[in-house]
C-alpha cells in the first residue's frame, strides 16, 4: 500500500494555514470547558449562534463540503457549543460520524509528547536543559550532536532531518536513536527551526528512559487518566474497532483504519512514535485543553513553560513553544497545532482570554477536484470561533 508522506503545516506551512494565522490575529482568544456530551446522538449542544442567528450546525451543513467526513467540537469556559459529527466513518459498513468517533490526531500528538517530558521536569526524572547524551548515553551522541538539548527537540531546533523513512517502517526505538544520531544536520543544534518528527521521537524515546516506563504507559498514567481521557491512546485504550474512522484518499479509496497498518504490539513503529499517530476523541481534546487550564496534569509553573513562544516559525507570525504554535494577538495568545498524512486532517486550537476551544478532525480531507480541507482550514475555523464566543458562558 502506498503511504504518502506526512503534510507538516506546523512548519512555515501552506498558505492556507498562514492565511488562517494572519485572520485569527484579529480576533482575541480560547482554551476549554468541561462537560461531556451524549454518546448517542451524532450532534449535541447545538444552542450556540453567531449574531446572525446561525447555529454552529447550521454553519457547519452550509460550509462543509458535499460528501466530508469529520467531527467537530466548539467550546467556550464551561459550555460545551457543539459536538457532532458529518459523513461517515466507515462507509463500508454505514457507520457515521459522530462524536465519539476515534480519529488518529496525527501532530497534535506532539503536545501529549511535550507535557510528558515537562511532567518528567516537575519530577526531577530530567531537565529540558539536559543535552541528550544524558538520556541517550553521551558515548552514543556524535560530536556534531554533542550540543542537542531536550529542550532543542521540543522547539524543531536540534538541526535534525524532518523524517528518516516511512511511518510503518518496522524500526525499533534503537534503531530510531541510532539512525536519528546518524544522520545529517540540516543546521547546528540551537540555530534555527526545522520541523522535525525524528526529534519528538527522540523524546519519547528519553520519556521511556527516563520513566522506566514504556511512552505510551507513561502518558496514560501521568497524563491521560488524570484528565480523565478514557479514548487516547495507541493501543491501552479498550475500544470498539468500529469506532475508529476508516481514513479515505484524494480519489475516495479506503486506506483502512490507522491500526491496519503495520504498528508494533505496542503502538506504531518509531519513525511515528512520539510525534504522531495518536488516536483520540472529540471529547477527549476537550477533556485534554481543560486539564491544561489548571493544575490536573502540570503545575502553573510548568503550563507557562509549556506554551511559552521561543523559536519563530519561517513563513509566519507564530514562534513554537513545546508542541504548541503560538501568536500573540494584543488581545491575547492563540495556541494551535494541526496533522496530516495526506488522507486525513485535525486542527486543535485554544486562545485566551475568552477560553474557546475549537477541534475537528477529518477521515477524508482532500477529495481531487473537489475539496482540500487545508484550503478551508481558515473559513471553518474562525466560523467555530466566532460561533462558539457568541454562545452564552
Amino acid at each position: 500500500m502506498h503511504v504518502p508522506r506526512r503534510r507538516t503545516a506546523a512548519t512555515a506551512g501552506t498558505a492556507a494555514l498562514a492565511g488562517f494565522l494572519l485572520v485569527l490575529s484579529s480576533l482575541g482568544g480560547c482554551a476549554a470547558g468541561p462537560a461531556d456530551s451524549s454518546p448517542t446522538g451524532r450532534t449535541e449542544h447545538q444552542r450556540t449562534k453567531a449574531p446572525d442567528g446561525e447555529s454552529i450546525a447550521a454553519y457547519l451543513r452550509r460550509t462543509l463540503p458535499k460528501g466530508i467526513s469529520d467531527t467537530v467540537i466548539a467550546a467556550r469556559g464551561g459550555h460545551l457549543a457543539h459536538c457532532g459529527g458529518f459523513g461517515t466513518a466507515d462507509r463500508a459498513a454505514g457507520v457515521p460520524a459522530g462524536c465519539h468517533t476515534v480519529y488518529d490526531v496525527m501532530s497534535i500528538t506532539k503536545q501529549f509528547t511535550a507535557a510528558a517530558i515537562l511532567k518528567l521536569d516537575v519530577m526531577g526524572r530530567l531537565r529540558v536543559e539536559d543535552r541528550i547524551g544524558r538520556h541517550l548515553g553521551p558515548g552514543a551522541v556524535p560530536g556534531d550532536k554533542r550540543a542537542i538539548t531536550v529542550e532543542n527537540l521540543l522547539t524543531h531546533a536540534s538541526g535534525l532531518a524532518e523524517g528518516l523513512g516511512g511511518d510503518y517502517d518496522p524500526v525499533s526505538r534503537d534503531e530510531l536513536v541510532r539512525n536519528a544520531l546518524a544522520s545529517k544536520l540540516r543546521s547546528a543544534p540551537g540555530k534555527g527551526f526545522h520541523y522535525s518528527n525524528v526529534g519528538y521521537s527522540l523524546l519519547a524515546a528519553i520519556v521511556e528512559k527516563a520513566s522506566g516506563e514504556s511512552y505510551e504507559r507513561f502518558l496514560a498514567r501521568r497524563l491521560f487518566a488524570p484528565a480523565g481521557m478514557r479514548n487516547t491512546g495507541y493501543v491501552l485504550p479498550r475500544r470498539p474497532r468500529r469506532l475508529i474512522a476508516v481514513e479515505y484518499d484524494a480519489k475516495g479509496r479506503s486506506q483502512g483504519r490507522p491500526v491496519d497498518h503495520p504498528w508494533a504490539a505496542d503502538g506504531p513503529y518509531w519513525n511515528l512514535r512520539g510525534n504522531g499517530g495518536m488516536l483520540s476523541t472529540a471529547p477527549d481534546m476537550l477533556r485534554w485543553s481543560r486539564a491544561l487550564s489548571d493544575d490536573t496534569v502540570l503545575p502553573a509553573s510548568a503550563r507557562r513553560r509549556l506554551f511559552a513562544p521561543r523559536v519563530r516559525v519561517p513563513g509566519s507570525d507564530s514562534r513554537y513553544a513545546y508542541g504548541w504554535n503560538i501568536r500573540d494577538l494584543g488581545t491575547g495568545r492563540l495556541a494551535w497545532h494541526d496533522g496530516g498524512n495526506g488522507w486525513s486532517l485535525a486542527l486543535l486550537a485554544r486562545a485566551q482570554p475568552d477560553d474557546v476551544l475549537i477541534h475537528w478532525a477529518s477521515n477524508h480531507a482532500y477529495r481531487k477536484g473537489r475539496w482540500n480541507m487545508e484550503d478551508r482550514a481558515e473559513e471553518l475555523t474562525l466560523g467555530l470561533i466566532a460561533r462558539a464566543r457568541a454562545g452564552e458562558g
